[in-house]
C-alpha cells in the first residue's frame, strides 16, 4: 500500500516521463496492441528511449506491468522502485506481478546495445514465462532520425508465443528486419505505413514555420485584396 506522499511521486515521476517524451521525440508510433493479460514483453534494448517508451504507452492504456531493472540502476536512482519496477536480483517478486495478472517487461540483451543487429538473449526471459504459465510476446523498437528535426519512435507488438529462446530470437530478428526496411524505404517525412500514433512530440521548426507562413499567406491575402482598386 502505496502512502499519499509515495503516491504523489509517482504520479509527479510519470508525468515526468511522459512530457520527457513528448519533448524529445516528434512522435511515438506503435502496431499491434498492448497485451491485455499477464505475459512476458520481450524486446530488444537498441534506444536509451527504450525504458520510457513502453511504460508511458502502459500507464496511458492504464494496463498494469513491472519493468525488470537492474539492482545497480535501481540504487542509483532511487525513485524508480516507485514507478512500477521490479529489480533483477528479485525474481520472486517478478513472478508474483505475473501471477496478479500484470506484463512483465524483460529487455533480454540484458544491456544497452547500439542500433543494429539482436545481440545474445539472457534465458531468464524464457524462465520467467515458463514459471509464471503465461506466453512471451516479443515488441520490436526502433527510435530514428528521418526527415524531420526530432527522432521517432517506432513499436511493433508481435503475437503471443510460448516460452522459446530460439523463436524468441526469429521472431525478433524478422520484426527488426522488417521495421529497418521499412525506414529504409518509406518517404523519408512521412510516418510509417501501418503504425498508429499513440503519442505526438513536437513538431520540427519546418513544420512550424509552414503553419505560421501559411497564416502570413493569408493576412497577406486579405490586405492586397482590401488596398485593391
Amino acid at each position: 500500500m502505496m502512502r499519499p506522499w509515495e503516491r504523489l511521486l509517482s504520479v509527479a515521476f510519470k508525468a515526468l516521463f511522459r512530457r520527457t517524451v513528448q519533448r524529445g521525440l516528434r512522435g511515438v508510433w506503435v502496431r499491434g496492441a498492448l497485451p491485455g493479460q499477464a505475459c512476458v514483453l520481450a524486446g530488444n534494448h537498441h534506444s536509451w528511449w527504450d525504458g520510457y517508451l513502453l511504460p508511458v504507452l502502459f500507464w496511458g492504456g492504464g494496463r498494469p506491468f513491472k519493468i525488470v531493472v537492474g539492482e545497480r540502476r535501481l540504487q542509483e536512482f532511487a525513485f524508480f522502485r516507485r514507478l512500477d519496477t521490479v529489480s533483477a536480483s528479485k525474481p520472486r517478486e517478478a513472478l508474483a506481478a505475473l501471477g496478479r495478472g500484470e506484463v512483465l517487461i524483460v529487455f533480454p540483451e540484458g544491456e544497452l546495445r547500439p542500433p543494429g543487429p539482436l545481440g545474445g538473449l539472457n534465458r531468464g526471459v524464457v524462465w520467467f514465462a515458463e514459471r509464471a504459465g503465461v506466453s512471451v510476446v516479443p515488441v520490436a523498437s526502433r527510435v530514428v532520425l528521418r526527415g524531420h528535426e526530432l527522432a521517432e519512435a517506432y513499436l511493433v507488438f508481435g503475437a503471443p508465443i510460448e516460452p522459446d529462446l530460439r523463436l524468441l530470437r526469429e521472431q525478433l530478428e524478422r520484426m527488426l528486419a522488417e521495421l529497418d526496411d521499412q525506414i529504409r524505404t518509406a518517404p523519408a517525412e512521412e510516418p510509417l505505413p501501418g503504425f498508429e500514433l499513440r503519442l505526438a512530440g513536437r513538431r520540427s521548426t519546418h513544420e512550424r514555420m509552414a503553419a505560421w507562413g501559411a497564416a502570413l499567406g493569408k493576412l497577406i491575402g486579405l490586405a492586397e485584396r482590401k488596398g485593391a482598386p
